[in-house]
């Protein structure tokens, strides 16, 4: 056996995660010190409660209560525990102790990322984060390291398995939303309160993370324009399908170029994709990433967005590297965040829409529709009209075919989102519009 150099490695927290990255740590000991150049020995992992049932079979001893005591003379902190505090401050405290940080904290990242980057760059550490925006997907390392010599111009990225989940069942089976979602709570895809994800939060979340990596500019979440699922219903995935699309919850990080220079673009809400677009074909809860780059072309990264071995491989991945930085010796790679390109609101975006509206069925309701989407610079490249009778219609009293509701599906050409949302508004008081079912952006071509 090879006589390694030791590295002490504490671990903050052991839930489904950070139990699975106890056991692997242990379980393929010999391994990982012969791929990291050095043995990793698992000092300890800080909790709440030392006598907390666990998923896996852990020894007693390891489990402490003072994170503190634990961090003070490691060399690689792994921070697991979720969160915003008390994990920021061990992080801080890792950092300043002389450790090198792993974590998985995508919340953490994209309100105190800057803070967190600029303690280690002062000291000489470095922060990894791979399982912090895609779980097992290999995606921070190709936009930190793979592309950095490229010009990043577009990603869409499904990030959050939930929603995804939820999607692609109301999609293939026609299930409501309500259903489908109780399935994903009873299958544990989806939390009691599962808020963060079906309102985008946590799709927010990686977006920044993301963009901020793409392109090299430090992106606050609040710059992040959010929209979640919640409004979605069976009516709206059939008419996505009827058009050749599906539904998706994207995170879309976009470089626009504008007269006054390069801006980017941050954004999640639920858009309508081609079928034939590879992110179409993501199924279930997994995730994917696509890529489009200057000199690169289309990447695509395609995974498991959660779970916990899942996600502790890409931890152990990390763990890997900053051994292998150890080693090595020398200063931590800061992160590149000095272009500074500006963030624009979601208002000076330009992409495609479907607009369903229910309107009277009366003569000359389609020109004046297109009137107002005209006078609002948003031109209309499809319509399809169906029509609902109403029930006197239906049993044959109401003596001619009008008088009914119909209900109008408009694709657009590309149109400024500003734009295009004060001509809904216009629409919704035109007085022959009865409602505005719903409007859908168009990504991905």
């Amino acid at each position: 056996m090879t006589d390694y150099r030791r590295l002490r490695v504490a671990l903050l927290g052991a839930g489904a995660v950070g139990s699975q990255v106890a056991a692997l740590l242990r379980q393929h000991a010999d391994e990982l010190a012969d791929r990291a150049g050095a043995r990793l020995e698992l000092v300890g992992i800080a909790v709440r409660d030392v006598d907390a049932k666990r998923d896996v079979e852990l020894p007693q001893e390891l489990f402490t209560t003072d994170a503190d005591a634990l961090i003070v003379g490691s060399d690689i902190v792994i921070e697991l525990m979720g969160g915003i505090e008390p994990a920021r401050t061990y992080l801080l405290h890792a950092i300043n102790s002389g450790a090198d940080v792993v974590t998985a904290n995508k919340a953490l990242l994209a309100t105190h990322g800057p803070e967190i980057f600029d303690a280690a760059d002062q000291v000489g550490a470095e922060v990894y984060y791979e399982a912090a925006a895609a779980g097992a997907i290999p995606i921070i390392r190709p936009l930190r390291d793979s592309l950095a010599g490229d010009r990043v111009q577009r990603i869409m990225g499904i990030v959050n398995g939930t929603t995804n989940y939820i999607l692609d069942r109301m999609d293939t089976e026609g299930a409501e939303f309500s259903d489908v979602l109780a399935d994903a709570q009873r299958l544990g895809y989806a939390e009691a309160d599962p808020t963060a994800d079906v309102e985008g939060y946590d799709a927010a979340q990686k977006a920044a993370i993301l963009a901020s990596l793409a392109f090299h500019t430090t992106v606050p979440l609040e710059a992040v324009h959010r929209e979640g699922i919640t409004a979605i219903d069976a009516s709206m995935m059939d008419a996505a399908r009827h058009a050749g699309y599906v539904i998706k919850l994207l995170a879309v990080c976009e470089r626009l170029t504008e007269e006054s220079g390069e801006s980017i673009s941050v954004r999640v809400y639920p858009a309508l994709i081609d079928r034939a677009h590879p992110l179409a074909s993501v199924h279930g809860a997994n995730n994917a990433v696509f890529v489009q780059a200057e000199a690169a072309g289309n990447l695509m990264f395609y995974g498991a967005g959660a779970g916990g071995v899942q996600t502790a491989s890409a931890v152990l991945g990390d763990v890997v590297s900053a051994a292998r930085r150890h080693i090595a010796g020398g200063v931590g790679v800061g992160e590149s965040t000095l272009a500074n390109l500006p963030i624009v609101p979601v208002g000076r975006v330009t992409t495609r829409y479907q607009i369903t509206l229910e309107v009277d069925d009366q003569p000359g309701v389609l020109a004046t529709v297109a009137g107002i989407l005209s006078d609002g610079r948003v031109s209309i490249a499809t319509v399809e009209q169906t029509v609902e009778q109403t029930v006197e219609q239906a049993v044959g009293d109401a003596g001619d075919s009008e008088g009914g509701v119909a209900r109008l599906v408009i694709g657009t050409h590309k149109a400024l989102e500003q734009d295009l949302s004060e001509t809904v508004d216009r629409l919704a008081a035109s007085g022959v519009v009865e409602r505005v079912v719903s409007v859908l952006r168009v990504e991905g071509n």
